[in-house]
């Protein structure tokens, strides 16, 4: 496609991204930019699409992708592409970059459970994301850097503080990826070796993120019963660095931690009063999806998956962590005791053979194994060899009816972008892969009416593209990068669930990503033109 092509979109019902009320009018795309929003009826265009009332919006932006090597098996991006998304924001906790030779050989922060082949063809995160853009992708493509990558890197998967010279060797690392472009940094605390990173590490590194005006994003070391503590320590890290920060898929799970949510909203809603960059992101479903493995206490995944594996081996030592499962985790997130079999489905194993369990609950899969709750998730972890990626049915619908309408909360998914083919077809996935940005509209706004759509559009586009700092794109104004998501209001529908997860969402009728047209009346063109979007500190 020549920079000269244009496409007009006429009679467009056009929600900016600011969350003004919507207009009718038209919008002319030049070459990979928004030319002009107004009324175009005698503008010459190479082409011309009649949009008959849809909602025009700028293209979504998934604030927690998965999509690291969903992107490399199919670019497509299928999933995301049709509910709206254009931007994929990666790098939760571990990042695709940078790796050392021991991390490319062990692929052990790599975190798919689907039969994805592919050789790794770079070093930095910079490397990565450039490797994906001339692969070809639909979406454009964003991360942060993990904080566990850094520390992998410079130290490895020891339950110890990290020595003076391997924080130096982490924050030249930092240095050099947020002049690559990287958003910021992002922690997943409750996951080793990030468990073991002391504040004063998180305020170490995070120093540098600032010095770029990055963001610090971070899936909080508690949702549990530790939850307002770990906003505790966000705050404190925002506070003493200066940086923005943001709560990854802000949620409390296990029951008994529901209350807490009311406790932790006035917690951020005060500290945003105080003038810190305080937001957070969500994904729409009272249910989370990881490891299998985070049924284990911490220390037993000191020196990593394989050690862990050994220990899970040990008579002696299993008999203490089936003892430590069995109780409320002090210093780390059980998420066996705080949710039980009835509440754990499995749902992505790595052998064959085991795939039989996938969409059964842990008390399914022990009535046929005959094996009691804690000996079952071992001898399962054992006997994969992986983490096993786990629903866990462990938070309120209440709690989430009320995160939706918090003008500071943007959206998610938590989730690669994916199809229902292929190899895709070896796991269960979170429903979020498929529904996470379509029950933004479907459910929230049009069926249970608890948000305008104009306010809707404004926090999947232009409110996450402010708190990412990102230059021309999030909106819909002249000279602006054409993302956008055309859709029915009235026919958006997720339609994925847990046990018959493969189903695309209906109800976005056109996609463009940089101005080509990457969805057209609901099916996939099958252009590529995803490009990489760098953060603030990129020095080109």
């Amino acid at each position: 496609m020549t920079n000269n092509h244009t496409t007009r979109l006429r009679n467009g019902t056009i929600y900016d991204g600011t969350g003004s009320p919507p207009v009718s009018a038209d919008i002319l795309i030049a070459g990979d930019r928004i030319a002009a929003i107004s009324d175009l009826s005698d503008a010459p265009a190479t082409h011309t699409l009649d949009l008959d009332g849809l909602a025009v919006a700028p293209g979504f932006i998934n604030m927690l992708s998965w999509a690291t090597e969903s992107l490399i098996e199919d670019g497509r991006s299928l999933s995301d592409i049709k509910q709206g998304v254009t931007l994929e924001v990666m790098g939760e906790g571990t990042s695709m970059g940078p790796l050392s030779e021991a991390m490319k050989m062990s692929r052990d922060t790599i975190l798919s459970t689907a039969d994805i082949h592919y050789d790794i063809e770079w070093t930095t995160l910079g490397e990565y994301l450039e490797f994906l853009e001339r692969k070809g992708v639909a979406t454009n493509v964003a991360s942060f850097v993990g904080s566990a990558t850094l520390r992998i890197h410079a130290a490895g998967y020891d339950d110890r503080p990290v020595t003076d010279a391997e924080l130096t060797e982490m924050k030249r690392l930092l240095h050099g990826a947020m002049r690559e472009g990287a958003m910021g940094m992002s922690a997943a605390l409750i996951y080793p070796p990030a468990t073991y990173q002391s504040t004063d590490e998180l305020i170490e590194l995070c120093r540098v993120v600032a010095e770029y005006d990055g963001m610090y994003i971070t899936h909080l070391r508690s949702e549990r019963a530790r939850f307002l503590e770990a906003l505790d320590e966000l705050i404190r890290i925002m506070r003493v660095t200066g940086v923005t920060g943001e709560i990854y898929h802000l949620k409390a799970s296990g029951e008994a931690n529901w209350q807490l949510m009311d406790a932790a909203i006035a917690k951020v809603e005060a500290a945003r009063a105080e003038g810190l960059p305080l937001t957070a992101d969500m994904y729409t479903y009272p249910y989370s999806g990881t490891g299998l493995a985070s049924c284990i206490p911490a220390w037993a995944h000191d020196g990593g998956f394989p050690a862990m594996i050994a220990r899970l081996k040990d008579p002696a030592t299993r008999e203490r962590i089936k003892a430590e499962m069995n109780q409320p985790g002090e210093n780390w997130e059980n998420m066996f005791y705080d949710n039980g079999p009835e509440r754990i489905m499995l749902a992505g194993f790595a052998k064959k053979e085991l795939r039989t369990y996938q969409g059964m609950t842990l008390r399914q899969v022990m009535g046929e194994r005959g094996t009691e709750a804690t000996d079952t998730v071992i001898d399962l972890l054992i006997e994969d060899n992986s983490r096993i990626f786990t629903l866990y049915f462990s938070m309120s619908e209440h709690n989430l009816r009320k995160q939706v309408q918090l003008p500071w909360v943007s959206f998610c998914s938590d989730a690669g972008s994916i199809a229902s083919e292929g190899a895709f077809l070896s796991y269960h996935p979170h429903p979020r892969a498929y529904g996470s940005f379509a029950r933004v509209i479907g459910k929230y706004v049009r069926d249970e009416g608890l948000v305008t759509l104009q306010d809707a559009v404004r926090r999947l586009s232009g409110f996450a593209a402010d708190n990412l700092k990102l230059k021309d794109r999030g909106y819909l104004k002249p000279g602006y990068l054409a993302d956008l998501a055309i859709f029915d209001p009235a026919k958006v529908q997720d339609h994925s669930v847990p046990g018959d997860p493969h189903r695309y969402s209906d109800g976005m009728v056109h996609v463009f990503v940089n101005g080509q047209q990457v969805l057209r009346d609901g099916e996939h063109t099958g252009a590529l033109p995803g490009r990489v979007v760098r953060g603030p500190g990129w020095t080109g």
